[in-house]
């Protein structure tokens, strides 16, 4: 037999065992619940399979496809999540501290083949449905031979060696999705009639309201204003190339980032990346502990659709817990260099990324549940150590220094009433004339090369108060530490940064609230020292202890410390100014806001893994400040260098009090005061707030 027809006969066997377990009694009624419930949701999986092949996605009517989207993913929407097995807490109710975690993590692994089915990834489908029946039946047998139950220790066991034992697949199929050009999702974006707002269904994806109503808003667009979005997002690749001095037409893969709805203004992009020699291709956002589940799919890594329930993936972002170890980690590593081997030549042909990010998605801050799987410290250690080493593996096939990338954000229906104005308005913020904030962000750079440190504080409720140390320029006729940043990797306008000195850099970094990797943060502080973070609070919750865990999970990526990896200062009022108008300045994502005020990132460099090329302002001059003492490892001991982490915390305008920068002889020249530009040239920055 074919290895398809293998793979059918294995499928239809296991689901012939799966389609009994309802009806089967082996004694425990609590496990026979969970067991039945699992099995009701992969008969869904097998129905939704024989709807796919009989073109149901053709002939259905929308409410139809509507009904079937929230079936699959009625038990983790927020309104029963409460009696859900996807609920940690709920499973540990119902099936004792033992084993109701590990169960809880195993069904949101199964509730991965909603993606696998639409797909038409029979494997998938079939080593996860193999899994659930193992396990099944080792219960079964148990309680026939009137054997002692398996131990969740059992269940772990086999979830490790069927972690292990598909590494090679997973690692295969995640890096091959990622570079197949005229894969899943482009076809969705090219051959889908994109006035039928059917096709959505067509990803698997959950359909919310935002979906539907992004899709149904830019299919109302004019053709003009789609193209206004799509060639200022293109451009902006172009040109992230071209100032940093790369050689595009050697390339010939972009990635896709985005969220479902956004196809219209997508197939124009396809379109003009061809122009450029370019395919494009997406991968869908990780459901898999195989593949790297994050904490939120709200951060574009490939396509998703609406977030069904933020906490759901919260509650999983580590169930790898269960299985990872040394010996899993050096097993994946060697699965991922066999999968870069095959693909090699597409890797080297990789020119990165080009997202498309959303914002104004509800609020939220995850409650901590506590029976949900966690890492040990070692685990957390030895995931950190992984990180690295599998940094070091991606970019020995594709070379950091020779790709580049672009992000550019709009809004989504949930924002509320001003969507509509919003969206138009976030047009115009992202298409701002470029050369008239090249020439007025050269006059800050101007200032701040004459300073030896520059000084930053906040006021009314805002503690900031810093002290950033900045590189001493050699050549300060051929030499610049600031790069002046305009409309090319990150759009909107609006931005100088540097890599900061760490040496003398200390102080206190404060904001009221933060949106960051879409969760929300309140009274954010944290405290450097030689540029290193040495304490931290937030005020999410009244324990100040799970305060410090959300920020050392999140922020710090579970390292004890991080550098300062970059600070900036945001230009962009005009964006700041409308964001205020319209009441939704605490919504915005990073990418906007740290274009309004100061912002400072914790985490590797603003040119991580590229420090050694050189690149160079508008006025010729090169930009000198790449590097700071950490990075500079990287020539003695590459794994100490990076922390793959980067995450960017902006002082909004109305918070800060001053930022000065401070010569070397004392003196000092004042840039920002109480919220407005004072440096003279810059005065054209501040006509946006209408003084």
């Amino acid at each position: 037999m074919s290895g398809g027809e293998i793979l059918r006969e294995r499928y239809d066997l296991v689901m012939d065992r799966i389609r009994k377990i309802p009806t089967e009694r082996f004694g425990d009624e609590k496990l026979e619940a969970f067991f039945s419930f699992c099995a009701e949701f992969l008969l869904m999986i097998d129905d939704t399979a024989e709807f796919l092949a009989g073109e149901g996605l053709k002939k259905a009517r929308i409410e139809e496809l509507a009904d079937r989207n929230r079936a699959l993913y009625a038990d983790i929407l927020p309104e029963h999540y409460g009696e859900s097995y996807g609920n940690p807490g709920y499973a540990v109710r119902e099936l004792g501290e033992e084993l109701g975690a590990v169960f809880s993590s195993l069904y949101a692994e199964l509730r991965s083949l909603i993606g696998f089915v639409y797909e038409g990834r029979l494997e998938e489908l079939v080593i996860r449905m193999e899994l659930f029946a193992e396990i099944y039946t080792a219960f079964v047998y148990a309680a026939d031979k009137g054997e002692e139950r398996p131990s969740a220790k059992d269940v772990r066991d086999m979830i490790y060696w069927f972690a292990c034992d598909y590494a090679d697949l997973a690692a295969e199929r995640r890096t091959g999705e990622q570079m197949e050009a005229d894969g899943f999702a482009v076809r969705m974006i090219m051959e889908s009639d994109l006035t039928d707002l059917r096709y959505l269904y067509g990803y698997g994806e959950y359909v919310g309201e935002n979906e539907l109503e992004t899709a149904g808003f830019l299919a109302g667009l004019p053709e003009e204003t789609i193209a206004t979005m799509a060639d200022t997002y293109t451009e902006g690749y172009r040109m992230g190339f071209e100032v940093t001095g790369v050689d595009l037409s050697r390339k010939r893969i972009v990635s896709l980032g985005y969220q479902v709805g956004f196809e219209r203004m997508l197939r124009r992009a396809v379109r003009n990346f061809e122009r450029m020699g370019l395919k494009a291709v997406s991968h869908r956002a990780a459901w898999s502990v195989l593949d790297g589940r994050r904490a939120s799919r709200r951060v574009k890594n490939g396509f998703s659709g609406g977030v069904a329930n933020p906490q759901f993936e919260y509650d999983h972002k580590d169930d790898k817990g269960i299985f990872f170890d040394k010996n899993y980690a050096n097993r994946q590593l060697e699965a991922m260099r066999a999968a870069c081997e095959k693909w090699k030549r597409e890797l080297r042909d990789y020119a990165g990324p080009a997202i498309v990010e959303t914002f104004g998605e509800a609020d939220f801050t995850p409650a901590v549940c506590e029976h949900a799987v966690r890492l040990s410290k070692e685990q957390e250690r030895l995931g950190v150590e992984h990180a690295s080493r599998a940094g070091m593996l991606s970019r020995e096939y594709t070379p950091g220094d020779e790709t580049s990338f672009t992000i550019i954000a709009f809004p989504v229906p949930e924002i509320g009433e001003v969507f509509e104005e919003l969206f138009r308005e976030t047009i115009r913020i992202n298409t701002l004339d470029y050369m008239l904030y090249r020439r007025v962000q050269q006059t800050l750079i101007d200032a701040l090369d004459t300073a030896d440190t520059c000084e930053i504080r906040g006021r009314g409720a805002n503690r900031t108060n810093l002290r950033v140390n900045l590189y001493k320029l050699a050549d300060p006729g051929k030499e610049t530490i600031f790069e002046n940043c305009v409309a090319d990797v990150n759009i909107p306008v609006g931005e100088v940064f540097t890599s900061p000195v760490l040496n003398g850099t200390e102080g206190v970094l404060h904001v009221t609230r933060a949106f960051l990797g879409g969760l929300e943060y309140k009274d954010l502080t944290i405290t450097f020292e030689d540029g290193m973070v040495r304490d931290y609070s937030c005020g999410n919750f009244e324990d100040p202890a799970r305060g410090r865990n959300f920020i050392y999970e999140n922020i710090l990526a579970r390292h004890e410390t991080l550098p300062m990896g970059e600070f900036a200062i945001g230009t962009n009022t005009t964006a700041y100014v409308a964001a205020r108008r319209l009441g939704v300045e605490a919504k915005l994502p990073v990418l906007i806001a740290e274009k309004m005020g100061p912002h400072f990132a914790v985490g590797d460099t603003c040119y991580s893994h590229a420090e050694d090329r050189k690149v160079y302002n508008p006025d010729g001059k090169e930009i000198v400040a790449r590097d700071n003492e950490v990075s500079l490892l990287r020539r003695s001991s590459p794994m100490d260098a990076y922390y793959n982490c980067h995450t960017d915390i902006t002082v909004p305008y109305d918070e800060l009090g001053e930022l000065t920068a401070v010569r070397k002889d004392g003196s000092r020249v004042p840039v920002i005061k109480d919220g407005r530009f004072v440096l003279p040239g810059c005065e054209e920055l501040n006509k946006a707030f209408g003084k």
